[in-house]
């Protein structure tokens, strides 16, 4: 029986879609239970700040992504306009509790395609499977249901997307996959000496 592990993610990161293409494997092994959560809610939940917010680093990131799709043979552009308003996707997502197919169609509209599922909102539902007169969710309800997703993704100790939670333990970003395997491998794995050294080492920044 498949080992159930969750994949956090939200529609803004171009990095969720290259995991996405790439799971092929991590699925032969695990039972990947997709979770819709809010990225610019997460980091401000953690007093964090996104790529996009530092220039420099937004530079290199975006380059880094048409570099690694090149690499792995994954079609990809970038939509006009980066980063864009994710809270609807993300919550129409979420209603209809979206399925790989419903998630890939929606990722693929934007970094396959390159367009902008803001501006282009009917054509996005669309391309999902929904009626092009689908409005954009706007209950109580279903903002409160994202946002508790959200805060439970932070509880679990997610800090950014794509995120596998496997047992616990975080795996964070594509180049993280391979370490996915071996923990499975070996599911003792983080009770080495060496990584409880590693979680254990001091933090003056912690202490000031």
């Amino acid at each position: 029986m498949k080992k159930d592990a969750y994949f956090y993610y939200d529609l803004i990161s171009p990095f969720a879609y290259l995991f996405l293409k790439a799971r092929a494997s991590l699925e032969a092994r695990l039972n990947l239970i997709p979770q819709p959560i809010f990225l610019p809610g997460l980091l401000r939940l953690q007093n964090n700040r996104g790529p996009a917010e530092v220039a420099p680093k937004r530079e290199h990131l975006y380059q880094f992504c048409v570099w690694r799709a090149k690499k792995l043979g994954i079609p990809f552009q970038f939509p006009p306009k980066h980063p864009f308003a994710s809270a609807p996707m993300q919550r129409l997502l979420l209603q209809h509790q979206a399925d790989w197919t419903m998630i890939e169609a929606a990722f693929d509209f934007v970094f396959k395609a390159g367009r902008d599922p803001e501006v282009e909102w009917p054509a996005f539902c669309q391309n999902i499977g929904l009626s092009i007169d689908t409005e954009k969710p706007q209950s109580d309800e279903i903002k409160t249901a994202l946002s508790q997703r959200t805060q439970a993704a932070a509880d679990a100790g997610v800090f950014g997307v794509p995120t596998l939670v496997v047992d616990g333990h975080v795996f964070w970003g594509l180049d993280t996959i391979e370490w996915v395997h071996e923990f499975l491998d070996n599911p003792t794995m983080f009770e080495d000496p060496e990584y409880k050294r590693a979680r254990n080492t001091e933090n003056p920044l912690l202490l000031r």
